[in-house]
């Protein structure tokens, strides 16, 4: 599996990077999160943008985006909005979906843009052709809240998300028992080993699959994600327990 380098940030070696994600409602909110979460030093920021209010006018995501930035010197800013049928909070047409990323992207103030691996393989391929022309990585993803897919179903979704020109591949599923949280391990563990090009983020949502968000670095996930002031997945845990948690099976690995 290849190593990443986005500014000072190495994605695909040593300890997994941690994420802290924006839940935001409002700009006043999101200005006092972002100063907040500043304070635990988080690798790289998501801005759930499907939870904000002005989701719905282009003009005011961009502004939001070059507030973030303004505060976000040494963080990597990552821009997401999570469709409804993955778990998001706003249900949108897909054309709107396309033009809101298209047009985050071109503002170039954020360093990585979230692209649901189902949106349609059309619309996939323009955003990563925009992403690259822009000088943005893609985090191409796939969320199941409900269970999780045989293993060789998500090496599939992992591939084709390769494929398909994704910088960094990630999956997200729902574990109904131990032996889910298994296939999960397996899948990432068989992905970084002979299909992996680039790095990959793999968790097991909830309290069962805990295991999956500490121990990436013995499996293949390059990254984890931590909650800030409010969790944007269920299972994530509060950054200062993380950070620790990964660097104690950093040191005795």
């Amino acid at each position: 599996m290849a190593i990443l380098s986005i500014g000072k940030t190495v994605l695909g070696e040593g300890i997994p990077k941690i994420i802290v994600p924006l839940m935001g409602n409002t700009t006043e909110q999101l200005v006092q999160e972002v100063n907040e979460v500043k304070r635990v030093k988080p690798d790289i920021v998501e801005w759930r943008v499907d939870v904000y209010e002005h989701v719905d006018q282009i003009e005011a995501v961009q502004a939001m985006i070059s507030t973030l930035r303004k505060v976000l010197s040494d963080e990597l800013l990552l821009f997401t909005f999570r469709s409804h049928k993955e778990g998001g909070n706003k249900e949108v047409p897909v054309s709107y979906y396309v033009e809101l990323l298209q047009a985050a992207i071109m503002t170039k103030k954020i360093d990585l843009v979230d692209v649901e691996l189902f949106t349609g393989e059309k619309y996939v391929k323009e955003l990563v052709e925009t992403a690259e022309a822009n000088g943005v990585y893609v985090i191409m993803s796939n969320h199941d809240f409900e269970k999780t897919p045989s293993k060789q179903e998500i090496l599939t979704r992992l591939c084709k998300m390769q494929e398909l020109g994704a910088h960094i591949p990630k999956i997200a599923v729902m574990p109904n028992g131990v032996e889910d949280v298994i296939t999960l391990l397996e899948a990432t563990n068989t992905m970084k080993t002979n299909y992996a090009d680039r790095p990959i983020i793999t968790i097991s949502m909830g309290g069962k699959g805990l295991i999956s968000r500490l121990a990436g670095e013995c499996f293949g996930s390059a990254a984890t994600f931590g909650a800030g002031n409010q969790e944007s997945a269920p299972g994530q845990i509060p950054v200062p327990e993380l950070r620790r948690a990964l660097g104690t099976l950093h040191k005795f690995r």
